[in-house]
């Protein structure tokens, strides 16, 4: 393992684009610690506490995903799921809009430029709604819990509405939004991994105290009598975290391969003999990002459901998407399922390797080159992605429904199993895998130089 690091460290370009993705990370987890101007983020946290009391709440896996900074009414609250949330309904836009599909094969580089400028413009329009319904959810808690919010800030109204407390709410939350999406862009060019998948990650990992607090506290170790928690709980939440973990990497790095034979051809003025190969196909080739989609869209119609309180339609749909709900686990299976293929045929690309395959002579027995090897490409990949896409959603919820059997806490449960596990393994292994082809770029490049030097 440290050889390993030393070998990181020693390739300048790979340590500094570590050493900028640590330190923009860190930036977020700063940011994480400042509250709205006139917010008491202390008195907001109890407040907070005492509401879920332990029970199922959407509250808790939206705090989980911000690292904390939901339940402080932090600068970054909201996180990334607008951008998420907007990122969605541009590859869905994208998928049905022909005209913006012909512009990116035509200048790849100008369409995706206008993607990132919508993408843009609807993150700031989702994050000035939820912020506003945030904002107006903030004043009933301070109605239930005086001194969350400073009463200067309520005492100058409008029409009667403290319009300087919204102004401040809103700009605040939709800048510490627009902040960390464009952090988590300066970390995908220039630093290392995916930008929004790192920052999403990094919040999961600042709960493992939270989590493991709990447990204890739950074992009730300093007193005679039973916790709400025993041992055997315990040692079922471990079996759980290291199946889970197992079995997202087993998902992640599982792949079907396809034979592949090369025919005789002209190298040059050499005929060169044919050989065999293979093309692996991934079994889950969308990695986790089929859920963390599935949980952003979720949370945020479930999210701004809530705000707005009970007593009402929204109320009705906040209270059937509470996380571990019946409705909830089949609508997160479904959308898990849906967004497992969505993403596989929007970056899969069957034509494009048959027709490679046939430039460089090789073929699939039994099978001819052109249309007949991009159907059965096709056909395999849809199989192969049913069977990780059901996997990816039965690996997802197991852990909440044994939590749920057992009483275990959903601050424990969240991120011991389930969705923060998925994605916390998923994104280490993408991060991984982006490390070490910068080893292997470099070593080939050190050899390539080797050679030429000799050759003079």
């Amino acid at each position: 393992m440290l050889e390993s690091l030393q070998k990181v460290f020693q390739i300048p370009e790979l340590k500094q684009k570590i050493l900028f993705t640590v330190l923009m990370l860190i930036i977020c987890r700063i940011g994480g610690f400042i509250p709205v101007p006139g917010i008491n983020g202390e008195i907001a946290l109890s407040y907070f506490k005492h509401m879920t009391g332990g029970g199922q709440n959407l509250f808790q896996l939206v705090d989980i995903f911000s690292g904390g900074a939901f339940s402080q009414m932090t600068v970054i609250a909201l996180g990334v799921i607008p951008y998420i949330s907007g990122s969605i309904i541009m590859q869905l836009v994208m998928a049905l809009w022909p005209e913006l599909q012909r512009e990116i094969r035509e200048n790849p580089e100008q369409g995706r430029r206008k993607i990132n400028r919508y993408t843009r413009y609807l993150t700031i329009g989702l994050s000035i709604l939820q912020s506003t319904l945030y904002a107006k959810y903030a004043i009933q808690m301070n109605m239930a819990r005086p001194g969350i919010i400073a009463p200067e800030l309520l005492d100058i109204t409008l029409f009667g509405t403290p319009w300087l407390y919204f102004m401040i709410f809103i700009t605040t939350m939709t800048t510490g939004t627009m902040f960390l999406m464009w952090i988590g862009e300066q970390i995908t060019e220039r630093g290392i991994g995916n930008g929004m998948s790192l920052i999403i990650t990094i919040g999961i990992v600042s709960s493992l105290p939270t989590a493991i607090g709990m447990i204890i506290q739950q074992l009730n170790l300093d007193s005679q009598a039973a916790g709400q928690m025993n041992f055997a709980s315990v040692l079922v939440i471990l079996g759980v975290f290291v199946s889970v973990t197992m079995a997202t990497i087993l998902i992640i790095q599982g792949h079907r391969r396809i034979p592949l034979q090369y025919a005789r051809r002209m190298v040059g003025s050499r005929e060169v003999q044919g050989g065999n190969s293979y093309i692996p196909l991934k079994i889950n080739y969308a990695g986790v990002i089929p859920v963390i989609f599935a949980s952003s869209l979720l949370m945020f119609p479930a999210t701004l459901a809530q705000f707005i309180g009970r007593g009402n339609f929204l109320g009705d749909v906040a209270q059937w998407l509470s996380p571990g709900s019946p409705f909830y686990m089949v609508l997160y299976v479904a959308l898990i399922i849906f967004f497992t293929y969505f993403w596989t045929a929007t970056q899969f690309r069957p034509e494009q390797i048959a027709s490679d395959m046939k430039k460089n002579g090789a073929f699939i027995p039994g099978i001819r080159q052109g249309r007949p090897t991009q159907d059965y490409l096709e056909q395999a990949m849809n199989r192969i992605t049913l069977l990780g896409a059901i996997c990816l959603a039965l690996i997802a919820i197991l852990p909440t429904i044994i939590g749920r059997f057992l009483a275990i806490p959903q601050t424990i449960s969240y991120f011991f199993g389930g969705t923060a596990l998925l994605i916390l393994v998923g994104v280490v292994l993408d991060t991984m895998k982006q490390v070490e082809s910068h080893l292997l770029m470099k070593r080939y490049d050190g050899f390539m130089k080797k050679v030429k030097m000799r050759g003079r």
